[in-house]
C-alpha cells in the first residue's frame, strides 16, 4: 500500500461505505469472550471504559479490525490503535441512515447540523478522549488522522497496516 494518505480510499470509498452501512445495521453486541479479547489488547481501565461508551456497531468494528491486525501478527500497539480509532463517533450518536445522510452532505460540502459535524470530526474528537484516557501516541495519532494523511509520528508500514484493516483489506481471521 503506497503512503498516499487516504487517496486509495477515494477509489474504494463507495464500496467501503456500503459495507460499513450494512455492518452498522447488522452489528451485534460483543460476546463476553470478545470483550475479554478487547481488554487483553487495550486493558481494563480508562481505555476500556472509553471503548464501551461507543455504540454497538462501533465496538464491533473496532473489535473486528483489531482482531484482523492481531491475527496478522502485528504488535500490540497496532492492535490497540485499531481497536480505538473510531471512539470519537460516540459524540454523534448517529445511526446507519443518518450516517449515510451525513456522508452525502459532507461530499456535497453542505453545512452539517451539530451531531453530523461531530460524526465528521470524530477523529480529532476521539484523539482528545484518548489522550485524556492515557492512550499511546500511536493510538491518539491514528484516531486523529485516520481519515486523512499519515502524520510523521506514524511509520509508513504501521499506517499501511492500520488503514488496510480499517478498509477491510486484512483478513479477519481468529486471533
Amino acid at each position: 500500500m503506497q503512503d498516499q494518505g487516504r487517496r486509495g480510499l477515494i477509489l474504494s470509498r463507495p464500496s467501503h461505505l456500503v459495507r460499513r452501512f450494512f455492518e452498522v445495521l447488522r452489528a451485534r453486541p460483543l460476546t463476553d469472550d470478545e470483550k475479554n479479547e478487547i481488554e487483553s489488547w487495550i486493558g481494563s481501565g480508562a481505555l476500556a471504559d472509553l471503548f464501551y461508551t461507543q455504540q454497538v456497531a462501533d465496538q464491533r468494528h473496532g473489535y473486528e479490525i483489531a482482531r484482523a491486525v492481531a491475527s496478522a501478527g502485528h504488535r500490540p500497539a497496532l492492535v490497540a490503535a485499531a481497536a480505538l480509532h473510531d471512539v470519537g463517533k460516540r459524540h454523534s450518536r448517529l445511526g446507519a441512515f443518518t450516517r449515510s445522510i451525513a456522508t452525502v452532505l459532507m461530499a456535497l460540502r453542505i453545512p452539517l447540523p451539530r451531531r453530523m459535524a461531530a460524526y465528521r470530526d470524530h477523529g480529532p474528537l476521539g484523539s482528545l478522549d484518548l489522550e485524556a484516557a492515557g492512550a499511546s501516541e500511536l493510538t491518539i495519532s491514528f484516531a486523529r488522522h485516520h481519515q486523512h494523511r499519515r502524520p510523521p509520528v506514524i511509520p509508513p508500514e504501521d499506517w499501511a497496516v492500520l488503514n488496510a484493516a480499517d478498509l477491510g483489506a486484512l483478513p479477519r481471521g481468529r486471533a
